[in-house]
């Protein structure tokens, strides 16, 4: 068994959790320490049994609560040299940090995990996956653009938690945010819109194996749960694929 739970996604801050019998994961802390072991506890998970903290990205909606969890909670904290270097100064009651290079799979209790470059404007983003025994599971938080790496990484998942920050339309007439920060959002070191989801989904979708999607950093003014999804299911029926969840 391996599964993952969304504690909190979008700019107020985003953690989630993977979980098998014996193994659960951290991954990333953008929420409060306080609202971490929360939910945490919500899920029917303990938090003083967390096995380790992964970070994605230096980014304080995926940070803002790791210094004072680390205080609590003192599980090892991973992450790649280059985010190491971003964060370290401001988190320092971590008591251990664990370095891994992109590409290059560890363990993490029973779980198989591997982290991959994916474009961002940070340090050096990375998605995940995470893998025990036939599960497997793909997680990419903030991306920009959908390259040949993204895509292989993630090719054979069964589930996928994946972005979908912006409608395209609604990004586009939003009067709240300046156009030089539409244009970061839109590029491709900015986030991935509903329409670049779709069509990533659809063709991860085409290999066989994906059965669920979660759909994480929809924006609050710009995106809606019924938006989004809707795309992701209009991609897929036009590629004649049903039956994704």
């Amino acid at each position: 068994m391996l599964g993952i739970i969304s504690l909190g996604s979008g700019s107020s801050g985003n953690s989630s959790v993977i979980y098998s019998e014996r193994t659960s994961i951290l991954v990333d802390a953008g929420l409060s320490a306080m609202q971490l072991k929360k939910r945490i506890t919500l899920s029917g998970l303990n938090p003083n049994e967390l096995n380790a903290v992964l970070i994605t990205h230096e980014h304080t909606d995926h940070t803002k609560g790791l210094e004072v969890l680390s205080k609590t909670v003192p599980v090892p904290v991973y992450c790649n040299s280059l985010t190491h270097e971003a964060i370290a100064g401001a988190n320092g009651s971590v008591k251990s940090w664990k370095l891994f290079e992109n590409g290059n799979p560890f363990m993490i209790g029973d779980i198989e995990v591997c982290g991959f470059s994916v474009m961002h404007d940070a340090a050096d983003p990375v998605g995940f996956t995470f893998e025990r025994n036939d599960n497997k599971i793909g997680f990419i938080s903030d991306v920009g653009h959908v390259n040949q790496l993204l895509i292989s990484s993630v090719k054979d998942v069964q589930n996928l938690f994946i972005e979908a920050n912006y409608d395209e339309t609604l990004l586009q007439n939003d009067n709240k945010r300046p156009w030089s920060l539409k244009q970061r959002i839109a590029s491709r070191h900015g986030h991935l819109s509903n329409r670049q989801t779709a069509e990533f989904v659809a063709s991860i979708a085409e290999q066989g194996n994906l059965k669920n999607v979660i759909l994480g950093h929809l924006s609050n003014d710009c995106n809606s749960p019924e938006v989004a999804r809707a795309e992701i299911i209009l991609a897929l029926s036009n590629c004649g694929i049903s039956g994704i969840e």
